[in-house]
């Protein structure tokens, strides 16, 4: 069955096993809300790196009983984020999820080949999942955090990365639009050529499970009346599931646009790794936090 909104993954997981989460630097209010939520409503069990006496008087302030978590002793936001990735590569934790720490030395602890996060040759890619008051369906997006200029090959993967999170999400054959700032094959804009090499490989089996179109503005994109108004007839065309943006800067617009101006809320996780990851902004809500690991503990 089709989820349609972010609680209802929260539904789904709760029938399943018990998924086991690390929580890096666990420190601030949101991330440990947010964590506690997700064990409490037994979605996962729970481990929390950082000190261990800022995480209890932490928890403490907020009310949680800092009896429900495992707590890995840590000096720093990087013995914090090593310790995490520590726990996941002996295969005591399913899920990884970033707390109070830059995204920055976040990665640098997952790309540490010492543990074997990232496959060989693999690509990690952020997927956010987005429901906006103002459109009919949850959208599928990628990339807003993590690649900045995706070159083809990437954008091939990343693709894959939206359709098996459509698919898992109950979508049986999504529709994914290519992005760029028009419908035109312009040679002279990358974005555009990209579009349609990968919506021509889709046409051809060489990437299956999905309608995938491109390049498309994100009006024609999102909107059936612009899609007419335009004459581009597609059945991706102003029903799209899954958004493929050409860039970081185009990407990351559209999120903190939605967040903030729409007042979306968003799960979000980089796949690629062995795990799941959470990746969220120090800024998300506690509730966004919370959808986040739904979404990990289903993709797991």
């Amino acid at each position: 069955m089709e989820i349609r909104h972010l609680d209802e993954i929260i539904d789904k997981v709760k029938g399943r096993p018990t998924r086991r989460l690390v929580a890096v630097n666990a420190i601030d209010d949101h991330t440990l809300d947010a964590v506690y939520a997700a064990v409490e409503q037994g979605i996962v069990k729970a481990t929390l790196t950082g000190d261990p006496d800022q995480i209890r008087a932490a928890c403490a302030s907020l009310g949680l009983d800092a009896g429900k978590f495992t707590i890995e002793a840590a000096s720093g936001e990087d013995a914090a984020a090593r310790k995490g990735v520590e726990l996941v590569s002996e295969g005591k934790a399913d899920i990884m999820m970033k707390g109070l720490l830059s995204t920055d030395k976040y990665m640098k602890a997952i790309l540490n080949k010492d543990f074997g996060l990232l496959p060989p040759k693999g690509v990690l890619s952020h997927v956010t999942v987005v429901e906006n008051r103002n459109y009919h369906k949850l959208l599928i997006v990628g990339d807003v955090a993590i690649i900045p200029y995706p070159d083809l090959a990437q954008k091939i993967i990343m693709t894959g990365y939206l359709i098996q999170t459509a698919r898992a999400l109950g979508l049986e054959k999504p529709k994914v639009a290519l992005i760029a700032a028009t419908e035109q094959v312009l040679t002279a804009i990358p974005a555009c050529t990209d579009a349609a090499v990968i919506a021509k490989m889709a046409d051809r089996g060489q990437i299956s499970g999905a309608f995938v179109d491109g390049p498309m503005a994100l009006d024609v994109a999102l909107d059936a009346e612009s899609a007419a108004i335009k004459k581009i007839t597609s059945p991706v065309a102003g029903d799209a599931d899954c958004l493929l943006f050409p860039n970081i800067d185009a990407g990351n617009v559209f999120y903190k646009m939605s967040a903030r101006m729409c007042h979306s809320e968003q799960a979000a996780i980089v796949a690629g790794a062995r795990v799941p990851l959470v990746l969220s902004s120090r800024g998300d809500s506690m509730q966004t936090k919370l959808y986040s690991i739904a979404l990990a503990a289903m993709l797991g």
